[in-house]
């Protein structure tokens, strides 16, 4: 150890332990004052923080303290000698903007100035000084001057997008969305990492405004990350078709940076819209062809199901071939394709297609069970409503679920096999299929019963064309149906089927419509036919403007079948056509 080093060392040791105790009254001080002014106490609190100053010129919680004090209490000039012995004491950025704030609240413009040229002066190449003595002027609402003085700093900085961001801002704050645009166009040029600040800024554009933004950010010439941001604007304003064409263009590599832009796109598009959905589809379809193996089948497989949620089924179908052929995609990403690809193709009515896929599927084992059954009872019904029985029956072949006993009913009924097709219905009940699915059961059901016999191909080539759509085919059929049931008991109950049918298609069916409903009441006796058509009959004669005759036949109905299920509906449609009726 070098001579007198020991005594040097004592001293320091001496000043240090010398210093703290006053370092920790100063520091409780401030805590002091902190507490007054959550008490109110705003005067005993500046008090407190002007006795740490004058210790301490340049410590910040005292000086932030008198910055929010002093004000309040009228006594805002008393700051300025604090803050020029704080600048005399320590040049920090902190001191500084604080400095620049007091002397622009103070109205000392010359000094703020002054106070920032002089630190531009220091650190030319430093946008600090221009920022914070611009906030300081935004603070008080002087916006022109505020952008005198970016632009001032913009010139001294020699950087056309210098300063940019703070110049969006500011043309946000007043109401010049077109120019922060423009301010962020030069600011994404430079940085491009600031696309999601950009897109927070300008998101809140208002709509009257959006047009001139947009027109901004997809200025030929722009760059990548401008058109971003404005694809994502534009999904964010429910533009998701053109978003996704405008993000689109910017694909022309396929770096790190694209894939992290495809998913950042992706999961924006987080709506139920189907046009959200579509694009979302198409952004995770695009991604999976900049990813490695398992983690691509797995993107496909959510693009997929975007896709089909959408509608589109032609883009789905594309992203499930690759899916179902890629031999590195796991078990259950394959087998999900290849189950969504087959309903695909059910949907779009490619149903030998389907059936060939199904074949495959069932072979090779790449899907349980239980979905191999799902997808073919899908596979059943549609081969039905188009009409294709026998295939439909070979399908389900000894398969006695509920599920396939429903649609064992349905073939048989549209083969006219009536009693088969009552029994297939009731050893099914109520719960194979959807809530749609259990009701169109229970009133086949109930027709069923009430006709009474074992075979009618009339009939069932009646409901056949109901089924696929063909309403004015199946009102002939039942028409001729309904005369070769006279006497029959369930008779009624064609009557009112085919007059609900009529009603459907309206205009001249309006006036058949009519002639069933009235027929139905005639010659319905106490059935549940009666009632149910006289119901159909009145809110025909509602739709016709014709709230008298209505009235008429729904006390009719309320009076002759007081039991009836209809009677509910009867009274809410009463008072309805009492209410359409003028008053006198």
């Amino acid at each position: 150890m070098r001579p007198g080093s020991g005594r040097s060392i004592a001293l320091a040791l001496a000043v240090l332990f010398a210093s703290r105790p006053a370092r920790t009254a100063r520091g409780q001080a401030i805590g002091q004052g902190f507490e007054l002014e959550r008490q109110g106490r705003v005067a005993q609190a500046a008090a407190l923080y002007e006795g740490v100053l004058r210790a301490e010129p340049a410590n910040v919680p005292a000086l932030l303290g008198l910055e929010r004090v002093l004000p309040t209490l009228g006594r805002l000039r008393e700051l300025l000698p604090f803050v020029r012995a704080a600048l005399a004491a320590d040049s920090s950025v902190t001191i500084r903007g604080l400095a620049l704030r007091v002397f622009t609240a103070a109205e000392e413009d010359d000094s703020a100035a002054a106070l920032a040229r002089g630190w531009a002066a220091q650190r030319p190449h430093d946008p600090a000084p221009w920022r914070e003595w611009a906030i300081a002027l935004e603070d008080h609402q002087r916006f022109d001057d505020a952008r005198n003085v970016l632009i001032e700093g913009r010139q001294a900085l020699g950087l056309p997008g210098a300063l940019a961001i703070e110049l969006a801002e500011l043309a946000q704050r007043t109401g010049d969305w077109q120019a922060a645009a423009l301010e962020w166009v030069m600011a994404l040029a430079a940085a491009p990492d600031q696309l999601a600040n950009a897109v927070s800024q300008l998101e809140d554009t208002p709509q009257d405004q959006r047009e001139r933004v947009v027109r901004v950010l997809t200025t030929p010439g722009a760059s990548v990350a401008v058109q971003r941001t404005a694809a994502s604007l534009l999904l964010g304003w429910g533009q998701p078709e053109v978003a996704w064409a405008t993000f689109f263009a910017t694909l022309a590599d396929s770096t790190p940076e694209t894939a992290i832009a495809l998913r950042n796109f992706a999961d924006r598009a987080s709506g139920a819209a189907p046009g959200i959905r579509r694009v979302r589809g198409l952004a995770l379809a695009q991604l999976a062809e900049l990813m490695p193996g398992p983690l691509a089948a797995r993107v496909r497989a959510d693009a997929a199901r975007a896709l089909l949620a959408a509608g589109d089924r032609a883009a789905a179908r594309a992203v499930l071939t690759k899916l179902a052929a890629d031999r590195t995609a796991p078990a259950d990403a394959q087998g999900l394709a290849h189950s969504a690809l087959i309903e695909a193709l059910i949907e779009d009515g490619q149903l030998d297609s389907a059936a060939n896929g199904l074949a495959r599927l069932d072979s090779d084992g790449r899907a349980t069970s239980e979905e191999r059954a799902r997808l073919r009872h899908a596979l059943v019904g549609a081969w039905i409503r188009a009409g294709r029985l026998e295939p439909a029956e070979d399908a389900l072949g000894a398969d006695s679920s509920v599920e396939a006993l429903a649609l064992r009913g349905w073939v048989k009924l549209y083969r006219g096999e009536l009693k088969p097709a009552l029994d297939a219905f009731r050893s099914a009940g109520p719960y194979a299929g959807d809530r749609d699915a259990a009701t169109a059961r229970t009133a086949m059901i109930a027709l069923l019963e009430q006709l009474g016999i074992e075979r009618s191909p009339e009939l069932g080539a009646a409901l056949l064309a109901l089924a696929r759509g063909d309403s004015s085919d199946a009102l002939g059929k039942l028409r001729r149906v309904a005369t070769r049931l006279r006497g029959a008991r369930g008779r009624p109950d064609v009557l009112l089927l085919a007059g609900q049918v009529a009603a459907r298609l309206g205009g001249s069916h309006e006036g058949v419509a009519g002639d069933l409903f009235a027929e139905a009441v005639r010659t319905g006796g106490v059935g549940a036919a009666a009632p149910a058509a006289e119901l159909e009959w009145a809110r025909l004669l509602l739709r016709q403007a014709h709230p008298g005759e209505a009235v008429a036949h729904l006390e009719h109905l309320i009076l002759t079948y007081p039991g009836s299920a209809v009677v509910p509906e009867a009274r809410q449609e009463l008072e309805r056509a009492k209410g359409a009726i003028p008053r006198s």
